[in-house]
């Protein structure tokens, strides 16, 4: 039993710490995931939208601090207990998203007017963040997510309640967890492509070491605490301040656009495979049946006066697996609506300023912006900006910052998948991305000019 409950201790708590770390790299994207479930049309909790971005680093760092916890046995219970009660959310907000009907509605308030709005069901609930896409081509699906907490829920249960056996660890325990440890944070980074875990559990468990040496067993475990989740806030806060390390989306630097854009036709590749669930309703009865398309047709029920299919309730579902571009909403139009797409993407270099939202941009950022962009005009690079704002928002921008270069637009999401900024700039060559930064670091007319 002590072995086993050792190996539990291993698996989630190296898998909280790669959790955590993963989203803790992306904390900006993490919280649009967060808006999209506070949305009035989701959760409909509105009013915790403003405060994504906290709720998201406070995530970011619970998940990092209860892995060690766990790890090197301190405070076991208030880790258990809050491991737990993070477990049981994520299990149901999983099993939310899984069995969100597309086709609800929900009453909402518009003007003084109650409006009947269709639901928003979240298809992904980023559990790690865009690391699935990027590592294995797609995301866990929601109810390999809820399959996932589920699984994660058996082997801490055993932890929760031994936790009265559970103390800090000795040095023969250390001996057994400490390279045990990095092994599977190692085995779990190594499925997410991307390392810095290791680094970083190597780090946290040298400040243990050198924080047990000093003080007292007895009084050592909040220090060890207060270390981890000073080395964790100030991992979380480099990236939000600056751009994910590891960067998983489709416009990471190298990654050509124009590449991502094409079908699996083009690419001589597999496609996935749908097909439809039909809603059939007895018109005597008013019975409900489902059947699938290949079952409908088989079975000539068109043919059957008594039955009428409910095509709000029919639904696609995936049959087979298949290769899917990974950018499939890359347009950008002038102000007249005029197609900018290939313009852009053919460009030998182009520098683009993305501001998905410019009532939120950086009033300091804009005046190094304007510096860099009469730079790279007068070079004979082309300087554009992408925005989702409407036109009178756009010139009233402009008139502020005087700016003297064109503004473009573009599906917001798109704006806020490019780049993790507002603004950001980002390089292309050829639809290619060779550079990107985030407003807290533009680059040089050099640095640009070299790439």
């Amino acid at each position: 039993m002590k072995y086993f409950i050792g190996f539990c201790r291993l698996f989630v708590g190296s898998l909280f710490i790669v959790s955590g770390l993963i989203k803790a790299n992306d904390p900006l994207g993490f919280s649009y995931k967060l808006e999209e479930y506070f949305a009035e049309s989701a959760l409909g909790l509105p009013f915790l939208e403003p405060w994504a971005i906290y709720l998201a680093i406070a995530a970011c760092l619970s998940e990092i601090i209860l892995g060690f916890a766990l790890l090197f046995g301190a405070k076991i219970k208030l880790a258990t207990w809050s491991l737990l009660i993070l477990t049981l959310f994520f299990g149901w907000l999983t099993a939310y998203t899984a069995t969100c009907d597309p086709n609800a509605t929900f009453t909402a308030l518009v003007n003084g007017q109650e409006i009947t709005q269709s639901v928003t069901c979240v298809t992904d609930c980023g559990c790690f963040g865009d690391a699935m896409k990027g590592s294995i081509g797609r995301s866990l699906t929601p109810w390999e997510s809820f399959g996932k907490d589920m699984i994660l829920l058996v082997f801490l249960l055993p932890i929760f309640f031994m936790q009265k056996k559970i103390k800090l660890n000795t040095l023969e325990e250390d001996k057994f967890y400490a390279p045990l440890a990095l092994i599977f944070v190692l085995v779990f980074s190594w499925v997410f492509t991307w390392y810095f875990p290791v680094i970083l559990t190597v780090l946290g468990f040298a400040g243990y070491f050198a924080i047990k040496k000093i003080i007292s067993l007895e009084k050592s475990e909040w220090p060890i605490a207060g270390f981890i989740a000073l080395i964790a806030f100030g991992f979380t806060i480099w990236c939000y301040s600056h751009l994910p390390i590891r960067d998983y989306r489709p416009y990471a630097v190298g990654k050509d656009i124009v590449d991502g854009m094409k079908s699996a036709e083009e690419k001589g590749l597999e496609p996935p495979k749908f097909g439809y669930n039909y809603m059939l309703l007895n018109k005597s009865t008013q019975e409900k049946k489902v059947m699938t398309d290949k079952e409908y047709i088989d079975g000539e029920w068109w043919e059957k006066e008594e039955w009428e299919m409910l095509a709000d309730e029919t639904q696609q579902v995936k049959l087979k697996d298949g290769y899917e571009p990974p950018i499939h909403d890359f347009f950008i139009s002038d102000s007249e609506g005029n197609d900018k797409t290939p313009e852009l993407l053919s460009a030998d270099k182009i520098v683009l300023m993305i501001a998905y939202d410019i009532r939120k941009t950086d009033d300091d950022a804009m005046i190094e912006v304007n510096k860099l962009a009469e730079q790279i005009q007068n070079s004979g690079i082309p300087f554009v900006a992408l925005t989702s704002a409407v036109y009178k928002d756009v010139e009233a921008f402009k008139h502020k910052h005087q700016t003297l270069f064109d503004f473009w637009s573009a599906d917001a999401i798109m704006l806020k998948t490019t780049i993790r900024s507002n603004p950001g700039i980002i390089v292309l060559e050829k639809g290619v991305v060779v550079g990107k930064y985030h407003c807290n670091d533009i680059p040089s007319f050099e640095v640009i000019e070299g790439l």
